[in-house]
């Protein structure tokens, strides 16, 4: 049987990426908070990343905790069917301002623990998300320390913090980057809600302009006919006038 180019680049690039998910696994094997960097003051969308790294037992529970040195005032979930998640929160030792109020205690730890029939089971991995926000401005990252639990009762300890200078450590605990700002002039976190509104006037512009571009385009199309049509009826004209 021949082998088309098509058919070769997509074997290569099959046995490429499957090279990267060998290679890569054991490095990545960790609990991990995706992406890795985010920038300062904004509100943004995290997944803890799970992988199940026994061969024989599955996750039925994660619990990660927040960093209460730096509290974020927003902390929402998203559903993930299968999954029960629970909120708690701390008290705060000084208040935290958020939209012009005074927040009182933050969300310390989130829970999920999985359903009957439902888990992590050897060789898969699970994504847990989370809106956060806003990012706080005076640190550059953020530890979020999390436990691992199987069904065999094994707990692993995500909690290790890694040293500058020092190898990573065995266990060590999903890290957040926090990057400054691209652009300092910008708006502040806390009008996240009107650049969102601004983002969907830029797409209510760009789908006005399209349809302008495709009225346009059927006025000329319109136009070509109607001269075709016109040319045909003067041949007519003068051939019977012959």
């Amino acid at each position: 049987m021949r082998t088309t180019p098509a058919r070769r680049t997509a074997l290569a690039a099959a046995v490429a990426g499957a090279a990267v998910v060998v290679l890569a696994g054991p490095a990545a094997a960790h609990v991990t908070v995706q992406p890795g960097s985010v920038p300062q003051g904004g509100y943004t969308a995290v997944a803890f990343r799970v992988p199940d790294e026994s061969d024989t037992a599955s996750t039925v529970k994660l619990e990660v905790s927040l960093p209460m040195d730096h509290p974020l005032a927003s902390v929402r979930i998203q559903p993930l069917p299968g999954w029960t998640a629970v909120l708690e929160k701390s008290k705060l030792d000084k208040p935290l301002n958020s939209h012009g109020k005074d927040i009182t205690e933050a969300v310390s730890k989130i829970t999920w623990t999985a359903d009957a029939g439902t888990k992590i089971a050897p060789g898969q991995f699970q994504e847990f998300r989370v809106s956060l926000g806003a990012m706080p401005t005076d640190t550059d990252k953020l530890t979020f320390k999390a436990l691992q639990t199987y069904d065999n009762g094994e707990v692993v300890r995500w909690i290790e913090e890694a040293k500058e200078g020092q190898p990573e450590p065995a266990k060590p605990a999903p890290v957040l980057t926090l990057t400054k700002a691209a652009d300092a002039s910008a708006a502040p976190a806390a009008d996240h809600h009107a650049s969102q509104d601004a983002s969907g006037d830029r797409a209510a512009a760009e789908a006005d302009d399209s349809t302008a571009r495709t009225l346009g385009v059927v006025g000329i199309v319109v136009g070509v006919i109607g001269a075709a049509l016109g040319v045909a009826g003067l041949r007519r004209k003068s051939g019977s006038a012959s």
